[in-house]
């Protein structure tokens, strides 16, 4: 029997009925940091490009913070298993509280980009801690409740933060978009200081520091060689960041194999439902992110809004998780795992193919119903299956189990939103090569390759009503195939979907 098999399940933390609602104060506080520090910075880089200058380095202010935040997502729930959730959960908003106070002080976009990564480390331990925390101290009744309504505050943060970041570049400073999260941060950590008591726990595990290593790094090479998948440009860089990261993580899976204490049990893939949560994770973060991140490119660049319109497009597909969260929260002890995971993989499988056939033509109500049925899909899966994996699992292995279902669920995001990068890339340059048009074939082939032009209105000024009609039609039939891939990743999605047990 393996060391996961052989643990006994134990019962939530016994605390008092106040000491409760302070840990979900704090716990709260800190998760809507993250979720709103992840969108609210989105309104506010412009600005800060405009103030510091650097704007070569623009994508890096989002792309180290997300990759500091992914890579170490498995490292802050090993260390909690073993050392325990307060600690740890302290250390992750000192961190983050640290980065975002420096982030405001930056006197360039250099010194920008490096103090993000110090804010993406403790940004990687404020969501998975607080859903593992929750898992410790309620029962499965309660606990099904309790996390759906923190998936509410996850969602309703993510909506309101690019709001936020606006108004406060608008009339304080760029700069207080990292200020403000000092003061409430510091509230959160002492809320969870002071209210958060935990047993005394077995130490004799240590922790894998080699296979961490590889980890990091072996995912830090992968997101990064992604992130420059397409450029035509960088094929060198790609396969030189590519291949050492897929040799590495060969080599993390052996020593996880053999060593006495893994960072990643292996032994957690025999349990049915972690897998199927591991499995679903991936594929659905494949389409849930590929619509976030290419949607608004289609509302811009096809239908011709503004900005504004374009960083509200996905409002539906949030508000849909959030209210089905709460919903699925109520459901789960009546219906089953299985009933809400498959129902809502099927959401996001019908919503996924009616995305894919989008066109310029659609109407917004349309539109936002899709959105909506997708949000759905996500609210009752992800709910679901992340309590039916805290069920499974000893204290000992709640914060690997929880986290690494996380940690799944980024890795599939960034590796589809690359893929379907790459598909946009191609097909762009493959349909404008056949596009019949009086136009210059130096400014057709300058599109093809920065499909960006048809969103920037300034740009988009300069070309002829007829040829910009049909660039409109050529990015709405390359985006059809862009989310194309979405709906396929949804179908293995629902397959895994099915892999939970009845019951």
């Amino acid at each position: 029997m393996s060391q996961v098999e052989s643990q006994q399940l134990v019962g939530p933390l016994k605390l008092s009925p106040r000491r409760r609602v302070w840990i979900i104060v704090g716990v709260m506080m800190g998760l809507s940091l993250a979720a709103l520090e992840a969108t609210a910075v989105v309104t506010a880089i412009p600005t800060v490009v405009s103030s510091l200058g650097g704007l070569e380095l623009y994508s890096w202010v989002y792309s180290v913070y997300f990759l500091a935040a992914t890579v170490t997502v498995p490292l802050w729930g090993r260390l909690s298993d073993i050392y325990g959730r307060r600690i740890f959960y302290l250390a992750g908003i000192g961190i983050f509280i640290l980065g975002s106070a420096l982030c405001g002080l930056s006197q360039s976009m250099v010194q920008l980009v490096c103090f993000r990564v110090i804010q993406g480390l403790g940004a990687g331990a404020l969501l998975p801690l607080g859903m593992t925390i929750i898992g410790d101290i309620y029962s499965l009744e309660r606990r099904a409740k309790v996390q759906a309504w923190f998936s509410g505050v996850w969602g309703i943060s993510s909506i309101i933060g690019p709001l936020v970041g606006g108004l406060v570049t608008d009339y304080f400073s760029w700069r207080w978009v990292f200020y403000l999260n000092v003061p409430f941060g510091l509230f959160g950590a002492c809320v969870i200081a002071v209210a958060l008591q935990e047993p005394e726990r077995d130490r004799s595990s240590r922790i894998d520091y080699p296979g961490a290593a590889l980890l990091i790094v072996s995912m830090s090479l992968l997101l990064l060689g992604l992130d420059q998948w397409g450029n035509s440009e960088s094929v060198w860089l790609q396969y030189t960041l590519l291949i050492p990261s897929v040799l590495l993580l060969m080599l993390f899976i052996f020593q996880q194999s053999k060593t006495k204490d893994p960072i990643l049990p292996l032994n957690l893939f025999r349990d049915r439902i972690f897998s199927a949560a591991a499995l679903n994770g991936f594929f659905s973060g494949i389409t849930l992110f590929g619509a976030i991140s290419f949607l608004p490119l289609f509302v811009q660049g096809v239908q011709g809004t503004g900005a504004t319109e374009a960083g509200w497009a996905i409002t539906p597909l949030m508000l849909g998780w959030v209210t089905f969260s709460i919903i699925g929260g109520r459901l789960l002890l009546i219906v089953g795992y299985r009933v809400l995971v498959v129902t809502g993989m099927g959401g996001l499988t019908v919503g996924a193919f009616f995305l894919s056939r989008v066109d310029a033509s659609v109407s917004n109500l349309h539109l936002a119903v899709v959105l909506v049925v997708m949000g759905a899909g996500m609210g009752f899966s992800v709910i679901a299956l992340l309590i039916a994996v805290q069920s499974r699992f000893p204290r000992e292995y709640l914060g690997i189990a929880t986290s690494a279902t996380q940690f799944f669920r980024t890795i599939g995001a960034a590796i589809g939103v690359a893929v379907m990068g790459r598909v946009m890339a191609t097909q762009m340059v493959a349909r404008m090569s056949n596009l019949d048009s009086s136009a210059p074939s130096e400014q057709i082939a300058y599109i093809a390759q920065h499909p960006d032009v048809l969103v920037n209105p300034l740009a988009r000024g300069e070309i002829s009503s007829e040829l910009l009609e049909q660039l409109q039609g050529v990015l709405g039939t390359v985006l059809q195939d862009v989310f194309l891939v979405g709906f396929v990743a949804s179908l293995l999605a629902l397959a895994a979907a099915f892999m939970v047990p009845r019951g």
